[in-house]
């Protein structure tokens, strides 16, 4: 490995291509149980941005286990590797411009706190999304809470493995009282200050 030359130095800079962009690139994490709405709300808030002129990659759950982590379980440690790629990945697009809503149940303190280790503490906002499990467990139309309590599922978040509510959150929305277009109000009203390009 020692012919691996660094030539970070020689790459276009974030601060260009934010300039170029109009924007300031952050990672917007929604963290929750699953059926909790992050899904739902990733995408509201991705066509509402897009609407308002930012460019954003949205990262979820499942559409990044059916590629770049689909070699992974859902053991303690195939968990902790699934939110280091995400967030390594994350910080690329950050280093790009680009704005990253992530959408991931990222069960532990711990684990969120890696993410937003790896990122940077000034680039990543935490959105937790807090409904009560049995609100959840109603929005479930893939029966994963209903196999979970059968015993054919193991490890799922919510039933059999824990998930801790957030500590260090920028926003808590209980989106079990909540609808999407009140929580998407106050995610925006949390994040466009802090994505808007003031030159």
């Amino acid at each position: 490995m020692g012919n691996i030359i660094p030539v970070l130095d020689q790459l276009i800079q974030r601060q260009e291509k934010e300039r170029f962009l109009a924007q300031r690139s952050k990672v917007i994490w929604l963290t929750g149980l699953p059926c909790s709405g992050k899904t739902t709300l990733a995408i509201a808030l991705e066509h509402d941005l897009f609407r308002r002129g930012f460019l954003c990659q949205l990262l979820d759950g499942d559409t990044v286990r059916a590629g770049i982590n689909n070699n992974l379980r859902f053991s303690s440690e195939d968990r902790t590797e699934n939110i280091r790629r995400i967030a390594e990945v994350s910080k690329l697009f950050v280093g790009n411009g680009i704005i990253t809503i992530n959408a991931f149940v990222s069960p532990t303190n711990e684990l969120r706190d890696m993410a937003r280790n790896i990122i940077g503490a000034e680039d990543y906002i935490e959105i937790f999304l807090n409904p009560s499990v049995e609100v959840c467990e109603k929005r479930d139309v893939k029966g994963m809470y209903h196999k979970a309590r059968m015993g054919e599922i193991t490890d799922f978040t919510g039933v059999n493995a824990p998930f801790e509510a957030s500590l260090h959150a920028d926003l808590e929305l209980r989106t079990d009282t909540l609808s999407v277009n009140e929580c998407l109000a106050e995610i925006l009203e949390v994040i466009i200050p802090k994505i808007e390009y003031r030159g």
